[in-house]
């Protein structure tokens, strides 16, 4: 089978490499050929963590992909992370697509936000019924957690299939999981991120700093300039070949949101890969965060900074309670936050959606 995989980004960009390329593998297996074509290159993403936005960028990006969905009558079944042309219409959009194609939309973040709560009206009328009538014509909607997925059935989705944002157990093996709870330095409490996020953690920074005081925790953060936010924490570059091993420094994984419409829709990669890590986490009780987090079994949820402090306090002096949580966690991943468990699903679900017969003999292949 011919798929065409238009996704926003390379693999820079943390949804577009955790919801399509960790894929590619497993669509091999099954017989898929797959074709990868994004939106924005690796060179966007980066300066887009660095604050700069170059406009003659996105000027060059659709015409590519306009050039893309030219090409898209070849295949025979399309793939489109969030929507193929952001903030165009959708009556622009769906007369680009091929008609004897069927497509597939992919959601890990509540982005039809963007539209329906914009604080301009005109965007909201123009725009904001975009993504629910990209939904009714779609072949398959699969969400990454429930908020998106109950926003696809209100739309009305033909179908819907719930897939959560997983890690590959394979890059998260032993050395991921070697605790080191009898060194000298204090417990480092974690937080791996992207600029856009970062403040998320601001509410948190008195708490942090006295913490940090007084000698009981350290801090740090993956992805950002924690200074250049006025945090005390560590800054850790990220990278894709390093991420593992930095998270694999934590002692505690910490998750903050808002309860807000966007910030439900977010599908929780970074707890994921906490609990990947064997690590036990605090997490802010929002949206996804209920169903990842057993509180009290592997972690906490917190909502008030107060029971944020008691949270990262009963962790920070206990090594076993430490250990116990992020066990619980691990075999939560391995249970259901992996691709060894969601890739034969993804696959099957593509073949599916194409119209094609299923032979569930070709997803056996252990990666």
């Amino acid at each position: 089978m011919k798929l065409l995989m238009l996704t926003r980004y390379d693999r820079l960009g943390a949804s577009s490499r955790v919801r399509s390329h960790l894929y590619l593998p497993w669509l091999k297996d099954a017989g898929i050929d797959a074709t990868v074509s994004a939106l924005f290159s690796d060179d966007y993403v980066s300066r887009l963590q660095r604050g700069q936005k170059r406009l003659s960028e996105i000027a060059t990006a659709y015409p590519a992909r306009l050039r893309a969905l030219g090409e898209a009558k070849d295949f025979e079944l399309i793939w489109i992370e969030k929507e193929a042309l952001p903030w165009l219409p959708f009556w622009i959009e769906a007369n680009l697509f091929p008609r004897d194609v069927p497509y597939v939309l992919d959601y890990d973040d509540a982005i039809f936000h963007y539209y329906d709560t914009h604080e301009r009206r005109f965007v909201r009328a123009v725009l904001g019924g975009k993504i629910p009538a990209l939904m009714r014509g779609a072949e398959l909607v699969l969400a990454g957690n429930r908020y998106l997925g109950d926003f696809a059935r209100r739309s009305g989705a033909r179908r819907l299939e719930i897939l959560p944002t997983v890690i590959d157990l394979q890059r998260y093996g032993e050395e991921a999981l070697a605790r080191r709870c009898d060194r000298a330095e204090p417990p480092l409490i974690g937080w791996i991120g992207q600029r856009a996020t970062a403040p998320l953690l601001l509410p948190y920074r008195d708490l942090f700093a006295r913490m940090s005081a007084s000698g009981i925790a350290r801090f740090a953060a993956v992805g950002i300039d924690a200074a250049a936010h006025g945090l005390s924490m560590e800054s850790v570059p990220w990278t894709e070949e390093t991420e593992v091993a930095s998270v694999a420094r934590f002692d505690i994984g910490i998750m903050p949101l808002v309860d807000k419409p966007f910030e439900r829709g977010k599908c929780g990669y970074k707890l994921v890969q906490y609990m990947a890590c064997g690590l036990p986490v605090v997490a802010s009780p929002v949206g996804v965060n209920r169903q990842l987090v057993e509180h009290g079994v592997n972690g906490f949820l917190a909502e008030t900074m107060e029971q944020w402090e008691s949270s990262l306090r009963a962790l920070l002096f206990d090594a076993d309670l430490r250990r116990r949580m992020g066990q619980a966690g691990r075999r939560k991943v391995e249970r259901e936050y992996c691709v060894q468990v969601t890739g034969p699903r993804f696959a099957s679900l593509l073949m599916e959606a194409a119209g094609r017969r299923v032979d569930h003999d070709t997803f056996s292949k252990t990666h």
